[in-house]
């Protein structure tokens, strides 16, 4: 009893470090990169990329990382992603220049798709079932609390010692927690699982081809071949996805999506505005966070501490909004979420100048917080009710990776709206190209609004599917309980 209850303990916070790393770095990086712009001569396409390469390679292994982890040993392919995201952390840490700093970032990313879904995995496998909930409402709320951190962490760091920290910062994690997940964690495996390996590289090339182009636009101009030639070769790879997802369901295979989902409305839809809702969150605080340093003035530790009435939101709503999803469902607070942050944004760009004081923000802040909050709370079980009970692992897998997509696409197109109507050439134009990106932002969160509108207001009644889902998405739970 008592070796069960070590081993459960250890489990817990192995798997909540790792949780804690991972979900750190999607925002850890935003307030030093002004600093990295500064230190690395890097253009505003570089800071993109520096954002863009952890997420996107992030979105596009989610699911391929637990099949991979079934087949090879989920203890194992744990402790290999961790190696990979803490030497790809170092990595960057070191890097000479911006090239470099994007190529360990989407390195980071794949260690990081790695680690997360299975680290919920092992975590799930080793509680019993009574207590299952307890333990998963731990790790989700490490999770959601490193998010809420990450512009803050990165703020003091960059201030108190320099932005290379934020990435030295995994490297003593990562390198404690690596033996500790071969001593302490149980291996368990499932043969059976098999890996959609053309799936996952012709999705691989086609969002990195959209993104490619989307971030080169403003500079290379938007009508010229190498721009128009990514964005298209992106499309074709995404559709060339979509139709070997299709002919691999319809012949019995295990598709890595099986695409015979989205014909469920509430499936479709809720997967749709969450692209349009990660699309306003972290195009804005892409933008903000340099907003706040180079137009305010403010330090990298004093711009991540004024964040924090924005991203604590989440930890300080859930207790409300969730009990609250339970009794009145999740549609109508995604769709007050969205309709918040929209008007949150609208506000954003209504008080922004040059000479705007913090205090002026913060309730335009405040807004978009609780907006944020009221749709990441609910979107799990909105998603879980959309599909039948043996779904739910790919479908709360998919929403996630559609989500971290949104958020790429986001900071590629709002940083191209923010090149195209102003610059880094002074507080004035600085100015104006950020209240024209707010407006973009708002726009897309509001047609989310909208489109929540067909979000099922109960769930549906369970329907056969055509597909046979894979045996590693079954068991694939990736979304945490504040995020």
């Amino acid at each position: 009893m008592t070796t069960d209850r070590s081993r459960l303990t250890w489990t817990i916070i192995i798997t909540c470090i790792a949780a804690f790393m991972t979900s750190l770095d999607n925002l850890v990086v935003t307030m030093a990169l002004p600093s990295i712009r500064e230190h690395l001569h890097a253009s505003l396409a570089g800071l993109e990329w520096t954002v863009n390469a952890y997420t996107l390679s992030f979105a596009v292994l989610l699911l391929p990382a637990a099949a991979l982890g079934d087949r090879l040993g989920r203890r194992r392919v744990f402790a290999a992603g961790l190696a990979i995201f803490t030497v790809a952390s170092a990595a960057a840490a070191l890097a000479p220049d911006v090239g470099f700093l994007i190529a360990a970032r989407a390195v980071q990313g794949v260690g990081g798709a790695i680690v997360l879904p299975l680290s919920m995995t092992l975590l799930s496998a080793a509680v019993p079932a009574e207590r299952r909930g307890a333990a998963l409402g731990i790790w989700g709320g490490v999770s959601g609390l490193a998010i809420a951190l990450g512009p803050l962490v990165g703020g003091a760091i960059t201030q108190g010692a320099a932005w290379q920290w934020i990435f030295w910062l995994n490297v003593p994690l990562g390198l404690a927690a690596i033996p500790l997940a071969f001593a302490r964690l149980t291996e368990s495996r499932e043969a059976s699982s098999r890996l959609d390996t053309p799936g996952t590289v012709l999705v691989s090339l086609g969002l990195f081809g959209v993104v490619l182009g989307l971030v080169r636009g403003q500079d290379h101009g938007w009508t010229s071949a190498g721009v128009l030639g990514a964005i298209a070769a992106g499309a074709v790879g995404l559709a060339a996805f979509v139709a070997w997802e299709i002919r691999s369901e319809r012949s019995g295979g295990r598709p890595m999506l099986p695409v015979s989902l989205f014909r469920r409305r509430g499936f479709a839809a809720v997967n749709a505005v969450s692209v349009f809702f990660s699309f306003g969150m972290f195009g804005s605080i892409f933008l903000l966070s340099q907003y706040l340093q180079n137009v305010m003035g403010y330090s990298p530790l004093g711009a991540g501490l004024r964040t924090l009435p924005w991203t604590v939101m989440p930890l300080l709503v859930a207790p409300i909004a969730g009990p609250l999803s339970d009794r009145i469902g999740g549609r109508p607070l995604m769709i007050t979420g969205l309709t918040l942050m929209t008007g949150g944004l609208l506000w954003m760009r209504a008080v922004l100048a040059p000479d705007t004081t913090f205090l002026t923000l913060v309730p335009s802040f405040i807004i978009a917080g609780i907006g944020m909050a009221l749709f990441f709370i609910p979107v799990a079980n909105v998603v879980m009710g959309s599909v039948p009970p043996e779904y739910e692992g790919v479908a709360s897998g998919t929403n996630n990776a559609v989500r971290e997509a949104g958020g790429v696409f986001g900071i590629a197109v709002l940083a191209s709206v923010f090149a195209a109507a102003g610059g880094y050439t002074n507080a004035v134009d600085f100015t104006h190209g950020l209240r024209t990106a707010l407006i973009v932002g708002a726009a897309v969160t509001a047609a989310g609004a909208l489109g929540s509108l067909l979000v099922p207001r109960r769930r549906p009644a369970t329907e056969p599917v055509d597909a046979h889902a894979p045996e590693s998405a079954l068991r694939l739970g990736l979304e945490p309980a504040n995020s």
